[in-house]
């Protein structure tokens, strides 16, 4: 099923504020030209994968979990926080350990933060909930629902706005109560591509590790660029850049096993 035009890498990108600076990057030095870039939410580029839609993409953590034999990890990169990952929220009528026995509405653009936030319920607050995925806007689903948890820039847009709700970030609760880094999605290649596409893979990694180190010294540039800036102010954006981690280290990789675990204990991986 690889390649689908021509030599061209079939490239997954995630519109969210997140990855931005690395796309940013990319199209400065021409990704466009070498590679064919297909936009989606995680969960849909995750399907992408899955079918062999696309080749390689930032993908959700728990989709490599859960299918570890179609894909390899790039090494070295992924979307990672060691503590307040500021987009991904859990947006609550009540305290968190008031809701046992609830419904909680879930993105529907997620599948590790849905997870997450179902271990978080269960390993951490010992409450037992519902969880139904939705693409519902908040201020709807709050008035049916008590809890609503959304990630990227939807989360973005909306952790300030409501004084009256417990909002609780799902990375400052996995830190506080592992001591590791959380990682939200990886790099991942499907393994036909990488056994096909050598060069073409080897250039696009190459690309990547350029981005990220030239991203780093121009985070101002690169918010004044983003598309969604009216959102939030340019150093509230750098600072959100900054409490992200685009690499993959041995305690990245730790706290990624520890989510592996408690999804798996939990039912979460199949």
């Amino acid at each position: 099923m690889w390649p689908l035009t021509g030599n061209k890498l079939r490239v997954g990108r995630i519109p969210y504020a997140n990855l931005f600076p690395i796309f940013y990057m990319m199209e400065k030095q021409g990704i466009r030209s070498r590679c064919d870039i297909i936009e989606g939410v995680p969960s849909e580029l995750n399907r992408e994968l899955r079918e062999g839609r696309i080749d390689i993409s930032p993908s959700s953590s728990i989709e490599h979990l859960r299918h570890p034999d179609r894909y390899d990890i790039i090494r070295n990169h992924s979307i990672s926080a060691d503590g307040p990952i500021r987009s991904i929220f859990l947006f609550s009528r009540m305290p968190l350990e008031a809701l046992d026995g609830k419904t909680i509405l879930t993105s529907s653009q997620s599948e590790t933060s849905a997870a997450l936030v179902k271990i978080i319920c269960r390993k951490f607050y010992k409450v037992s909930c519902t969880f139904v995925s939705s693409a519902a806007p908040i201020a709807d689903a709050l008035r049916s629902y008590p809890a609503y948890m959304l990630i990227g820039d939807d989360a973005i847009g909306q952790s300030g706005k409501w004084p009256d709700l417990h909002v609780y970030d799902l990375g400052s609760i996995w830190k506080q109560h592992t001591g590791l880094p959380f990682t939200y999605a990886l790099w991942i290649v499907r393994k036909e591509c990488a056994a096909a596409a050598t060069e073409a893979l080897a250039a696009f990694i190459a690309d990547l590790d350029m981005a990220r180190e030239r991203s780093r010294s121009r985070l101002r540039e690169i918010a004044e660029a983003w598309p969604l800036r009216d959102m939030i102010s340019t150093d509230d954006l750098i600072a959100y850049w900054k409490g992200i981690s685009y690499d993959l280290t041995d305690e990245h990789r730790k706290g990624l096993a520890l989510f592996g675990q408690y999804a798996d204990e939990l039912g979460l991986l199949s």
